[in-house]
């Protein structure tokens, strides 16, 4: 027995571990709704689709072996502050394992990030609890003549572990993991065409990586509140060795919100899902919710 449930807790950890990646940093990058995010190096924006004090909770499960379960919750708060002496919002995204999955591989994932209030990205932070693996990512964000620059550095808890830092610059607007949500909410889809391509930098807190997102079009999806939500549909896709695998399909309210209803990851050992389970302080009512018949 001692021997079968090492097995399980290597194999748990490490889906715990790409689920905790995969839906508390993409959840996150969710929803660049148009071209000229990737094309521009302008980061100001205009908010137009959230408002401070909304709260939104998701119930995140992963499936192995034919087995759903349930592995925790995430929240996603967003607030008014000050940063530096400058009005700005604040991000904050929780995502907290269940006791049960405690057993196997513990999770803590916490990301906060500021942006001004035109939604420029300022300060990124990570700080993950995985198991033993303590880690603290950050990105600190500035602008000069048209070019974004930011400077990311990674501290482990183990003091006999390096610290990592780098320096990257683009002619584009650089985003992290939750400014891109942030600013990509207030943006339409109305002129996309299915298989429409995203393209995008975003810096980790250890690296800035090209992302790319597909348009699928739009579908009806259930949420974890017997609700179904009319919804825009993206995948985030990878490619290794020219071919297109997809990782994530992000199911989006299709409405002024934007708010993610369902996330489906697709992972070496199984797959995962996260469910919109309520939301509080939301701008405008969700009218992509369908009635019943």
């Amino acid at each position: 027995m001692k021997r079968r449930r090492t097995g399980t807790r290597i194999v748990t950890a490490t889906i715990a571990n790409r689920l905790s990646h995969r839906v508390v940093t993409l959840l996150l990058t969710l929803l660049l709704l148009l071209p000229t995010l990737a094309t521009h190096a302008q980061c100001p924006a205009v908010n137009k689709a959230f408002q401070s004090g909304e709260q939104v909770t998701y119930d995140l499960y992963f499936n192995w072996k034919f087995i759903w379960k349930k592995v925790g919750k995430a929240y996603l708060n967003t607030i008014d502050t000050v940063y530096q002496g400058q009005p700005a919002y604040k991000y904050d995204l929780l995502n907290v394992g269940s006791k049960q999955m405690d057993f196997f591989f513990k999770m803590r994932d916490t990301l906060t990030c500021y942006t001004s209030k035109q939604l420029e990205p300022l300060y990124f932070c990570k700080a993950a609890e995985e198991g033993k693996r303590h880690t603290v990512d950050e990105a600190w964000f500035s602008y000069k003549d048209g070019v974004s620059y930011v400077k990311q550095r990674r501290t482990w808890r183990n003091p006999q572990r390096e610290t990592q830092e780098m320096e990257y610059s683009d002619s584009r607007c650089i985003f992290d993991m939750l400014s891109i949500l942030a600013q990509a909410r207030s943006y339409r889809a109305e002129d996309y065409k299915v298989g429409d391509k995203i393209h995008f930098p975003m810096a980790t807190g250890r690296r800035v990586e090209e992302q790319t997102l597909i348009y699928r079009g739009k579908k009806n999806v259930e949420a974890n509140n017997d609700i179904t939500y009319r919804c825009l549909v993206f995948s985030f896709v990878e490619y290794k060795d020219g071919k297109e695998e997809e990782v994530i399909t992000f199911f989006v309210s299709d409405d002024d919100n934007h708010l993610p209803i369902r996330l489906d990851l697709y992972l070496n050992f199984g797959s995962a899902k996260a469910f919109f389970k309520s939301v509080k302080g939301n701008r405008y009512p969700l009218t992509s919710a369908l009635e019943e018949e």
